[in-house]
């Protein structure tokens, strides 16, 4: 090794260290007390920091309780970069999804313990619902440029990439959505795949002549 290297490296080590220690103090503290009930002095105290450390980590309690879910939409990432140049990007976006949920290595949110529970938690307190738009965003945005360089095209001239990241997006945010409320933690991988079916299937018919009838508030059946 590089002496010169040695110490930056080992510094990083330590940083990464440091702000996955306030990450799982976030973690922890906020699932067993409730978001409300849990200041940021409270986790860089379980984390043995003071606050200013954990503001060089983090801007919010929320991203700290998030942060082990960043790291899924960069695996996700990598795996639509390693799919086959020749499949289209839909499907190949579609199979990034399902490597990640299939690959045990990479622990996808079923298979990680008390990801189901902060996803429950995140529909019940808004502020942690837009920390988590907030890493989905940046991750699709990451998604765009893979896609635009798979088609070989400018993002900012053609808008294919986007609406297939905002596609595939959509049916995977579609069954956690449906994962959440189900109330299901090992159902993820099964609604991933109808979401999909019915992205490139079903929804792409015909549809009939007319409205469908619908019921009312009231339980009335409305043509």
């Amino acid at each position: 090794m590089n002496p010169e290297r040695k110490t930056p490296e080992r510094r990083s080590r330590k940083a990464r260290r440091t702000r996955d220690t306030l990450a799982q103090a976030a973690f922890e503290l906020v699932l067993d007390r409730g978001l409300k009930n849990v200041t940021v002095e409270e986790i860089a105290e379980r984390a043995d920091v003071d606050r200013r450390t954990f503001s060089r980590y983090f801007t919010s309690k929320e991203a700290a309780v998030l942060d082990s879910i960043r790291g899924d939409g960069d695996r996700i990432n990598d795996a639509l970069r390693a799919r086959p140049a020749d499949e289209p990007p839909l499907t190949a976006y579609r199979r990034a999804v399902l490597d990640w949920l299939d690959d045990p290595d990479a622990q996808a949110w079923h298979r990680r313990a008390r990801i189901f529970d902060v996803l429950v938690l995140a529909e019940q307190e808004p502020t942690l619902y837009a920390a988590f738009h907030h890493i989905r965003v940046d991750a699709q945005e990451d998604s765009i440029v893979i896609v635009a360089n798979r088609l070989g095209v400018d993002p900012r001239l053609d808008i294919r990439p986007a609406v297939t990241v905002a596609a595939g997006a959509g049916a995977l945010l579609a069954a956690q959505a449906a994962w959440v409320r189900g109330r299901q933690p090992e159902g993820l991988p099964r609604l991933v795949a109808q979401a999909f079916d019915a992205l490139s299937g079903e929804l792409l018919a015909q549809l009939p002549a007319g409205p469908a009838p619908h019921r009312t508030t009231e339980g009335t059946t409305c043509s």
